[in-house]
């Protein structure tokens, strides 16, 4: 990461800074969108925004950009790094203010945008698929009524500290899996999650305080296109290692196959034998064709 974007301008990675007083770091008053491009282009930019400028009036940041400007702004940064496609994190933090909590809304945001290579991920991971861990952590609570892609992420790491320090989830392909207080399935550490039982999708609903994935509504999109029936509802472990099927999805990485669950004692359950099953085959492949990676 050669250049980043800060408010508009592409700069050397090494000369973008912010205040000590800017918000964002002193009461973690921001949020984030990470996506990717696909022949240049991000895809579902209009959604990540979307979900961005909510979150945004929600806390009281002044975030007014059109998806136009952060299409320029994209390609320049793409231009600069030497990029044809690329992993994106776009940033905004409340920006500089007193020292205390706020009286009013934020006039100065400020703006980053992160750009790297995408990750490589092996043909074998969509086939084979990944292990998915049963975390000990249970998944916070939202700070508001809907959990906001939000620069508090401390459950998060915690978690994937937990995840790393898991000797059989050390040894594979892992996520690991947050339940909620109440014991219900709630969301990877950087994914949602869906499982089919006799041919019917499911996944956790909002309600249970996860995020509402850019990926997970379209995904949901797609299986509606499919004819594939959805149920949003509150599932237990046990749920997912009866299902026929399960996989999480994420900006980066698509629609992933997950063939094993790891409990938290160690024992360690199959799913669809150990490889992709169709209806998860089915979604990957049209959400491909809509990214246009496939014809």
């Amino acid at each position: 990461m050669n250049y980043i974007g800060m408010n508009g301008a592409v700069i050397p990675a090494s000369e973008a800074v912010i205040s000590v007083m800017d918000h964002g770091f002193l009461y973690g008053m921001g949020l984030f969108e990470t996506f990717r491009t696909y022949h240049g282009v991000p895809f579902l930019l209009d959604e990540h925004l979307e979900r961005l400028e909510a979150g945004c009036k929600e806390l009281g940041i002044e975030h007014h950009i059109s998806s136009s400007q952060i299409n320029d702004e994209i390609k320049s940064l793409l231009a600069a790094n030497n990029l044809r496609d690329a992993y994106i994190r776009y940033t905004v933090s409340a920006g500089v203010d007193v020292l205390g909590l706020p009286s009013a809304n934020y006039h100065r945001a400020t703006r980053v945008m992160y750009m790297k290579e995408l990750p490589s991920f092996s043909p074998s991971v969509y086939e084979w698929g990944k292990s998915l861990l049963r975390l000990k952590l249970r998944r916070n609570t939202p700070e508001g009524k809907v959990r906001l892609k939000s620069l508090h992420y401390m459950n998060n790491i915690l978690a994937k500290r937990e995840l790393l320090e898991s000797l059989q989830a050390a040894s594979a392909q892992a996520e690991g899996l947050f339940l909620t207080e109440k014991g219900y399935l709630a969301e990877g550490i950087v994914s949602n999650l869906f499982f089919v039982k006799q041919d019917r999708l499911y996944t956790p609903a909002i309600e249970n305080g996860i995020l509402p994935g850019i990926t997970r509504a379209f995904v949901i999109q797609l299986a509606r296109e499919l004819g594939i029936k959805i149920a949003e509802g509150n599932y237990t472990w046990d749920h997912l290692v009866h299902a026929d099927e399960a996989f999480i999805t994420s900006s980066i990485q698509e629609v992933v196959p997950i063939t094993s669950l790891i409990d938290t004692d160690g024992a360690i359950y199959k799913v669809n034998s150990g490889t992709v099953g169709p209806v998860t085959s089915q979604l990957l492949n049209l959400y491909r064709k809509k990214a246009g990676m496939l014809k």
